[in-house]
């Protein structure tokens, strides 16, 4: 298999890992605006027939770039990227925990949203 194409539905709150016209993974996420600007990872999913393959990696390297290039953080509420997040220090930090604790409040008041 290829590397996947990642490509960023915004609108869905959803990475997307596209390997030959399907979806085999994501990262479910939402912005959060305040006290900062941050990505919100909630779930990564890796379709079952494509477990082992690097495709959750390669979506949290894709976060933390996209991140990147909006100048925002990334407070982690996803185990994954939590546990990728201590295995690479040299590519990630974690966020703030007031940050985080603000994205907890956004979840708990939109319980709908994942």
């Amino acid at each position: 298999m290829s590397d996947p194409e990642i490509r960023d539905d915004r609108a869905a709150g959803r990475l997307e890992a596209v390997s030959g016209g399907e979806v085999v993974g994501r990262i479910e996420y939402f912005v959060l605006e305040s006290p900062e600007r941050a990505l919100v990872p909630v779930h990564t999913i890796v379709e079952p027939a494509h477990e082992g393959k690097g495709i959750a990696g390669s979506l949290t390297r894709e976060l933390f770039a996209l991140a990147g290039r909006e100048h925002s953080a990334v407070a982690s509420l996803c185990p994954y990227v939590t546990k990728w997040i201590e295995r690479h220090p040299d590519e990630a930090s974690s966020a703030d925990q007031d940050l985080v604790v603000a994205a907890k409040e956004w979840l708990s008041a939109h319980p709908g949203r994942f």
